[in-house]
């Protein structure tokens, strides 16, 4: 394994319910507890340092050998797609926070133009690593298995014409060169777009002028060459569309001289202004927006090594962009074209396919799935069971039930061509009463969010929009039925997406339940979410941005209340971000308690752990590996003795300012003893792995755990996301010697 054995520094986490910290400090008053540590920029870390840190680590994941190969070209590309919007959110909110005069915002006292400054230092140098992983480790490696990534001038006469041929047929008729002269002004730039600058100038004539060549997004970004490859042994190859379009350009300014070309590659703004609250009508605003993101102002600009300069000078100009914005890199200039490669058919070089299995409590063919919740709430976890025989089942045994007679779903984001639309729409016109929250404002989404809920409106269901200032990042669903002893209600609470394509790959817990008190949350929320109510109280339901986070921090403070050495505190939870500032201090004031606190956060983290007088109590860690952790689960001990009596909760908030004020969010007790058991088992499968988590250290830098004197195959070993495909088949395996 490259890399990882200089960073090794272990700091592992435990299962177990003591701590020798924690033991040996009794509980005190929380008004006693006072820090030494008092200065801000000391008692936070910096949010967009610790998302480029966290985009490291999904770097490391390229570089590391015991991946197999095709998954580390994979996330060479998912690399450069989180940093792409990176920027076009963050780096894009604060040149917008900078050009309006806001200084620094929130717990970290970095103004913007410094944070600027930091990130561009960061992204400099992890460009350079990625250049240098992608030419000395990556070409090298798919070279060795089979596969070239070849270079326009190695190629032979023959493949020359191949490549020439492919080029007329495919891509030659969709260019559209674009010339800048007093007649034609500078063409637009769509954002993410790789274009070709070319430098030309008529025979004899001594002005240069300039032309774009925008290089297509529909046709592939690779092609493949004639010869051999898979099946037919040899070497695949493979040449890139931006290279072959760079070397045939002469047909495309016939009768021109050719002096200089430059690829270069655009980033956009994406964090345009937020009005919503005076919205009057909430589609036509984001409509708005999407237009004012097409035409936003460049924060990057990606250029190949050694431009030519006036070429670099002339975009520069027209863009108005500064040297700041400018990065060089080597190799490729749109990493995310990898994504093309990774899908190769080489299963060698793949994680072994996983098949999401049944969950045990739905797999009887003969009971609906409505029997099924009836006999207890049922716990789902993805994408170790599957998503399209639980969540997606739930939706279409509603749709055709001719005893449901309402179904309502909150959809954030979802599938292209989402089966719960469809199922919806069918439910719709079937004459069942159907509610879907639309929420619009899902970043990058939102076109698609607008086509489809015309689907849905169209077909008769009542679509709502959100509520204006609010986003509505709950993952809800309800189905009322008719039954014997009148209607019962039935429903799903996840902490993630209904998105039967993420579902594959990110890792997310569910609860399926008919708890009437949980269920009458559900329709509270609905009501305040599609009408005009404001409900304040809720049952069950931690409900954002009412209570929330009012209640998380009674929870914390409860902790260290019921803190003894006998009886120590004990919280561990499991999100994807972390950021907010009183919930921070909650978890500091809980530290200096004695209360052993265990964060497992796959994101930004912007709490310093392990600080003496702070947050000594305090480990966070991250998991990056094959699935993307996405789950939210929160464990309280509360005094219990036992794990499965400790308060559990599941939903879709991470511990963000956003989530707990800015957003409408649900997150629901988990009651059940022996799910609660599943959970604990979840949480220290986390806390105990050895092969895919990193430990935070206080200065916010994280190190790798490795295994060390492990047998071979032992659950820390393998890792999490393997561990739990084993327990899941194990589990399975037993149920079918059940049925025998």
């Amino acid at each position: 394994m490259t890399g990882a054995a200089t960073r090794t520094d272990l700091m592992t986490g435990a299962d177990s319910m003591n701590s020798s910290n924690a033991a040996g400090m009794a509980a005190a008053p929380l008004a006693a507890l006072v820090t030494t540590v008092t200065d801000q920029s000391s008692r936070y870390l910096n949010r967009e340092l610790q998302w480029l840190e966290f985009n490291e680590r999904v770097l490391f994941m390229a570089e590391d050998e015991r991946v197999p190969l095709l998954e580390r070209v994979r996330f060479l590309a998912i690399h450069a797609s989180n940093l792409d919007e990176f920027f076009m959110k963050r780096v894009g909110g604060l040149r917008r926070q900078m050009a309006a005069g806001v200084g620094a915002v929130g717990p970290d006292t970095t103004n913007p133009a410094k944070q600027l400054e930091n990130i561009r230092a960061r992204s400099l140098a992890t460009t350079v690593r990625k250049s240098e992983c992608y030419l000395k480790q990556i070409l090298p490696a798919l070279k060795d298995a089979g596969v070239e990534l070849a270079d326009y001038s190695s190629l032979s006469k023959g493949e020359t014409k191949y490549v020439k041929d492919w080029y007329q047929r495919n891509v030659f008729p969709v260019l559209t060169p674009l010339a800048v002269d007093p007649g034609h002004r500078f063409p637009f730039i769509s954002n993410l777009s790789v274009s070709l600058g070319v430098m030309l100038r008529r025979p004899g004539d001594t002005e240069q002028l300039f032309a774009r060549v925008k290089v297509p997004k529909v046709v592939p970004q690779w092609c493949r060459l004639a010869g051999g490859g898979s099946g037919g042994g040899g070497v695949m190859r493979f040449i890139s569309l931006r290279d072959i379009m760079e070397n045939n350009l002469d047909e495309l300014f016939s009768g021109m001289e050719l002096l200089k070309v430059m690829a270069f590659r655009v980033t956009r703004n994406a964090d345009v202004t937020d009005d919503m609250e005076d919205a009057e009508d909430l589609l036509e605003q984001i409509q708005q927006q999407l237009r004012e993101r097409r035409f936003a102002p460049v924060v990057r600009l990606q250029i190949n090594r050694k431009p030519n300069r006036r070429l670099l000078q002339f975009l520069c100009d027209e863009m108005e962009i500064s040297p700041d914005d400018l990065y060089e890199t080597q190799g490729l200039i749109d990493y995310t074209t990898l994504h093309e490669i990774a899908d190769l058919n080489l299963p060698e070089h793949r994680f072994t396919p996983w098949v999401p299995l049944v969950p045990p409590r739905l797999n009887r063919p003969e009971q609906d799935i409505f029997t099924a919740i009836r006999e207890g709430d049922i716990l789902t976890h993805h994408p170790y069971e599957s998503f399209d025989a639980s969540v997606e089942r739930f939706i279409e045994e509603a749709a055709i039930d001719p005893q449901v007679v309402a179904i309502k779903q909150a959809l954030y984001r979802t599938s292209g061509d989402s089966p719960f639309v469809r199922e919806l729409a069918r439910a719709a016109e079937a004459g069942k009463q159907v509610a879907v929250l639309v929420e619009l404002r899902a970043r990058f989404d939102e076109e698609r969010n607008i086509e489809w809920a015309r689907r849905l409106e169209d077909a008769g269901v009542h679509v709502a929009y959100g509520v204006v200032g609010l986003k509505t990042h709950t993952k809800i669903a309800l189905v009322v039925r008719r039954e014997a002893d009148g209607l019962r209600s039935y429903v799903h609470i996840s902490t993630g997406n209904y998105n039967s394509k993420t579902a594959k790959i990110y890792e997310d817990v569910g609860l399926f339940t008919t708890d009437p008190a949980i269920c009458d949350d559900v329709i509270d929320l609905f009501n305040s979410i599609t009408g005009r109510c404001r409900q304040p109280q809720y049952n069950k339901l931690l409900v954002a941005p009412h209570a929330m986070k009012k209640r998380f921090l009674e929870l914390i403070d409860r902790e260290v209340q019921l803190h003894t050495a006998n009886s120590p505190g004990r919280i561990v939870v499991k999100m994807n971000q972390l950021q907010d500032q009183e919930v921070t201090e909650g978890l500091y004031r809980a530290s200096q308690a004695g209360v052993r606190i265990d964060l497992i956060v796959r994101g930004f983290c912007t709490l310093r752990p392990g600080v003496p007088g702070m947050s000594e109590n305090i480990s966070v860690c991250s998991i990056i590996g094959r699935f993307l952790e996405h789950g939210r689960i929160f464990y309280f001990r509360n005094g219990q003795d036992d794990p499965r009596d400790g308060d559990y909760y599941i939903g879709s908030a991470d511990w963000m300012y956003r989530n707990l004020h800015a957003r409408v969010e649900a997150v629901c007790p988990v009651e059940n003893r022996q799910l609660r058991a599943r959970l604990w088992q979840i949480l220290n499968i986390c806390l105990n792995d050895q092969r895919q988590t990193w430990d935070m250290q206080p200065d916010g830098a994280y190190t790798m755990r490795s295994p060390q004197d492990l047998p071979e195959g032992a659950p820390e070993a393998v890792g999490v996301h393997q561990t739990l495909m084993n327990l899941v088949l194990a589990q399975s395996r037993r149920d079918a010697e059940e049925e025998m």
